[in-house]
């Protein structure tokens, strides 16, 4: 199996398919449901970080994933969904799930909490997809194309511009060393993903993972935070659900249509457009500026992970 990695700002989960599924010449994106998807992906670095200035961290991790939970599992009652999961398997699903939305998120909104800017946590998870093909190279001895490793390069130089010498207005070292955490677990995860094996339901396996993965942030949330760490009620009431539903559940739909009409090439290929939209959004949304040393970083870690996630080069390295 190979694994697209899913919206993972989105909470969505995660898309698998037979190796080989890698979009064809003849095959293309919907546009429409792409231009959505690469939207709807970015939007959560922006309500994310507005999430956790108006309430804490794990309290609100804790809500999103028990109110998408319900709503998924209303969903998938609703449209008859069967599990196809063993016993075995839902426990497997659980474990990733915990890794993929508890460890994972849990790192990434506490960088938010400390400071961490929307496009450089973007930025961060961008090359996700790719240091998951390089972490397969040497855990799993796949095979790696060196357009992947110079994509990957080229995308970590560019990441290190945007950062630069002074971290300060970044977010500091403890926040962007919280969101290269996350990088490395969403990609661990996504490696955890094949260990589940069969072909469970997407969205029954979201909603387990969901579901597992709030209770323990709450209660982390209650020892740590308090029992109502909200400091804004209308931003945290409009945050909480459009993190649920809009980049939870609508992501993951989005996704599993592009997986199905464009292949998981094609699909995992998206992701290089996050960090420039979600920079766009910052700006206007969080007041988040960029300097032209981190202008020229962003373009430089854009190309890399476009180059490393294309198609062509996903196919390349399938093909041996």
């Amino acid at each position: 199996m190979t694994t697209v990695p899913g919206a993972s700002a989105a909470g969505a989960g995660r898309v698998s398919e037979p190796v080989g599924h890698v979009a064809g010449p003849g095959q293309h994106l919907p546009f429409w449901p792409a231009v959505a998807f690469v939207l709807v992906w970015s939007s959560g670095y922006i309500a994310g970080p507005a999430a956790v200035r108006a309430a804490a961290p794990f309290t609100v991790l804790g809500w999103r994933f028990a109110l998408a939970a319900l709503i998924g599992t209303a969903l998938a009652l609703t449209l008859r969904r069967r599990t196809r999961m063993t016993r075995a398997s839902l426990a497997r699903v659980a474990g990733v799930g915990l890794v993929m939305n508890a460890v994972q998120f849990g790192l990434m909104y506490v960088a938010f909490a400390l400071g961490l800017s929307a496009t450089v946590s973007s930025l961060f998870h961008a090359l996700s997809p790719v240091l998951t093909a390089l972490l397969a190279a040497a855990l799993l001895h796949e095979r790696l194309s060196w357009v992947q490793v110079g994509g990957f390069v080229l995308g970590v130089a560019g990441v290190l511009l945007v950062l630069g010498l002074d971290l300060g207005p970044v977010g500091g070292l403890a926040a962007v060393t919280l969101g290269a955490l996350s990088m490395l677990t969403l990609s661990l995860g996504t490696l955890g993903q094949r260990w589940i094996g069969g072909h469970p339901d997407l969205l029954w396996s979201a909603c387990v993972q969901f579901a597992v993965s709030a209770p323990p942030l709450l209660l982390i949330g209650l020892l740590v935070e308090g029992p109502w760490p909200v400091t804004d009620v209308l931003t945290t009431a409009i945050s909480v659900p459009y993190l649920a539903v809009v980049n939870s559940i609508v992501g993951l739909v989005l996704l599993a249509h592009l997986v199905v009409r464009g292949g998981s090439g094609a699909a995992a290929s998206l992701f290089f457009l996050s960090p420039p939209v979600t920079a766009v959004m910052a700006w206007f949304v969080l007041d988040e500026t960029l300097r032209p040393h981190q202008v020229v970083g962003l373009l430089v870690a854009v190309v890399g992970v476009g180059i490393a996630t294309h198609p062509r080069a996903l196919g390349h390295r399938l093909r041996g």
